[in-house]
């Protein structure tokens, strides 16, 4: 199991680089075209298209080329996957404070 990585392992490697979350910042409202999004970077062409290509096999966006562009679009599905696992860590966190909480306000009373 510890060679295999799973989907999650996938986007949260992709999303450790903030060149790709500066990318998937830029694609979270709307598509553009990888000189759209390399534009601001300073990096060369061939950089950003290495950094698309994490981001497309994590599954946090696709592409698409028409003629000579090729616009890049996010998967919503993908970051729903990912805030789903976070909230639900959240979640659990939130709980054992919760009974934290309780047990030393009981502690406290006594």
């Amino acid at each position: 199991m510890l060679n295999q990585q799973t989907p999650l392992d996938l986007m949260f490697q992709a999303l450790a680089d903030p060149s790709r979350r500066f990318m998937v910042e830029r694609l979270s409202r709307g598509p553009a075209s990888v000189s759209e999004l390399a534009k601001p970077l300073t990096m060369s062409l061939p950089a950003v298209v290495q950094h698309l290509q994490v981001l497309e096999n994590s599954g946090l966006i696709r592409t698409e080329k028409v003629g000579r562009v090729r616009t890049c679009h996010i998967e919503w599905a993908a970051m729903r996957t990912a805030e789903q696992w976070m909230d639900e860590r959240r979640k659990s966190w939130e709980r054992r404070l919760d009974r934290l909480g309780e047990f030393l306000a009981e502690d406290g009373n006594q």
